[in-house]
C-alpha cells in the first residue's frame, strides 16, 4: 500500500512538472513547444483526469499559434519581396501539419466546463499549393539567373543546389531536370592526369594502368572530375602531375650465418645391476631399465635472399589558367624481398624445431627489378588515394 501511495504521489509531481513546463512556454510565446507537450501527454491517455489542463493548454497554444503565424504570413505577403515565398510556404505547411496531429485526439472533452475543445480547423491546400507555385518560380528563375550570369563555379553549385531544392519541393518542374544537369557539368573542375617518368628504369605497364585507374580510388569529391585520357574541346581547369622522380634498387644478396648446435638424446636403455652383476629386479618381477644418453652435434648453415627498391615521386597540382603551382605531394614507397632457408650437417636432431622448420625450404629466384618496382607500388596506390581524396581546388 506505500509503495502504491508512494508511486502516486510521484506521478502527480511528474504530472505537475509537466504541465507547469507546457504553462511556461505557453506563455513565452512557444506556442509550438506547449502543443508538442500537450499532444505528446493528451495522446498517451486523453480522458485521464490529470490530462485535462492539457487539453485546455492545447486548445489555448493552437489558437495563439495560428492566429500569430497568419497575422506574419499577412506581413510578408505585404512586404512583397520574393524571398519570403520559401517561408510562407513553410508556415502554411506547418498550420496543416499541426492540424494534421491534432485531429486523430478529436473528440477533446473539458469536464470543468462541460465542453468540448474547439480548434478552428481551415483548409489551407489552395494556400500551400499557391505558396509553392511562387516559391518554385522564384528558385527557378534564381538558379537559371546564377547559371547565365555564372562567373565562378560556385555560382553553378549554388544553382545546382537551388534546383535539387526545387525537384524535391516540386518534381518535374519545367526543365529542372535538365538544368540540374547543366549546372552540375559546369560547376566540375575537370583535372587532366598526367604521368612522367624522370628515372632512367621503366615503370611497368600494370602499374602505370592501376595508377591511373582512380575509379578503383573511391574518391568522394563531387564537383571534381579527372580525366586520364585527354578529351577533345573539353577545358580542363588543372592538371595533375604524377612524376617518378628517383628509383633504388639493391643488388641481390644472400648473407649465411651459421649456428653450431649440440644436445643430448636418449640412445637406447641398459639393465641396472647389483654390485654382484645381477640384474635388479622390480616389485613385480620386471628388470629394472634405465634410459642411455649420447651427445649429437649439428651444424646448421641460414641463408637470407635479400632485395629492396624505393620508389619516390611527386603529385603537382597546376592550375591551367593561373598556369601556377597551387599544391605539391611527396608520394614514396618501399618493397622489401626476403627469403630464408637452411642446410646443415651433422645430425639435425641437435637442432630446435624453428630451426628445422627452415630445412624445408629452399633457394628461390630473386624478383626482377620490374616486380620489385611494381610490388613497391601498391603502397604508392595507397598513397595517391589519401592525396586525391585530401585535395580540394577550392
Amino acid at each position: 500500500m506505500k509503495k502504491f501511495l508512494l508511486l502516486s504521489f510521484i506521478g502527480i509531481l511528474l504530472s505537475c512538472s509537466g504541465v507547469k513546463k507546457t504553462q511556461e512556454a505557453l506563455n513565452s510565446g512557444n506556442y509550438m513547444g506547449a502543443i508538442n507537450k500537450a499532444i505528446v501527454n493528451i495522446a498517451e491517455n486523453k480522458t485521464k483526469k490529470s490530462n485535462q489542463t492539457y487539453i485546455v493548454l492545447l486548445e489555448e497554444g493552437f489558437q495563439k499559434h495560428a492566429e500569430r503565424e497568419l497575422q506574419h504570413i499577412k506581413f510578408l505577403k505585404k512586404d512583397g519581396n520574393p524571398a519570403n515565398y520559401e517561408e510562407i510556404y513553410n508556415a502554411y505547411n506547418n498550420l496543416k501539419t499541426i492540424q494534421e496531429r491534432i485531429k486523430p485526439l478529436l473528440p477533446l472533452y473539458i469536464q470543468e466546463e462541460n465542453r468540448k475543445a474547439q480548434f478552428n480547423f481551415k483548409n489551407y491546400d489552395d494556400n500551400i499549393i499557391a505558396s509553392k507555385l511562387n516559391l518554385s518560380e522564384y528558385l527557378y528563375d534564381r538558379a537559371n539567373s546564377l547559371i547565365t550570369n555564372a562567373t565562378y563555379k560556385s555560382d553553378y553549385r549554388t544553382a545546382y543546389n537551388e534546383l535539387n531544392y526545387l525537384q524535391q519541393l516540386n518534381p518535374n518542374f519545367k526543365d529542372v531536370t535538365a538544368k540540374i544537369e547543366e549546372a552540375y557539368q559546369k560547376g566540375l573542375d575537370y583535372v587532366l592526369v598526367e604521368m612522367n617518368n624522370n628515372t632512367d628504369m621503366v615503370i611497368p605497364r600494370r602499374l602505370e594502368d592501376e595508377l591511373l585507374n582512380l575509379n578503383t580510388y573511391g574518391l568522394n569529391n563531387q564537383w571534381t572530375e579527372y580525366h586520364t585520357n585527354e578529351i577533345k574541346d573539353r577545358v580542363y581547369d588543372y592538371l595533375m602531375e604524377l612524376s617518378f622522380e628517383n628509383i633504388n634498387i639493391s643488388p641481390e644478396q644472400i648473407s649465411e650465418k651459421q649456428i653450431s648446435k649440440e644436445k643430448q638424446i636418449k640412445d637406447g636403455y641398459t639393465f641396472v645391476e647389483d654390485s654382484n652383476g645381477n640384474v635388479v629386479s622390480d616389485s613385480l618381477g620386471n628388470s629394472v631399465k634405465v634410459d642411455k644418453f649420447k651427445t649429437v652435434r649439428c651444424d646448421f648453415y641460414q641463408f637470407t635472399q635479400f632485395k629492396s627498391a624505393e620508389v619516390r615521386g611527386v603529385v603537382n597540382f597546376i592550375d591551367l589558367k593561373k598556369q601556377q603551382k597551387i599544391n605539391q605531394y611527396p608520394l614514396s614507397s618501399q618493397f622489401v624481398f626476403e627469403h630464408i632457408y637452411a642446410n646443415y650437417s651433422g645430425d639435425k636432431r641437435a637442432l630446435d624445431n624453428n630451426l628445422t622448420a627452415l630445412l624445408q625450404r629452399a633457394r628461390v629466384p630473386f624478383p626482377s627489378n620490374e616486380q620489385m618496382v611494381y610490388d613497391a607500388g601498391e603502397d604508392l596506390k595507397n598513397n595517391l588515394k589519401n592525396i586525391l581524396n585530401r585535395q580540394s581546388f577550392n
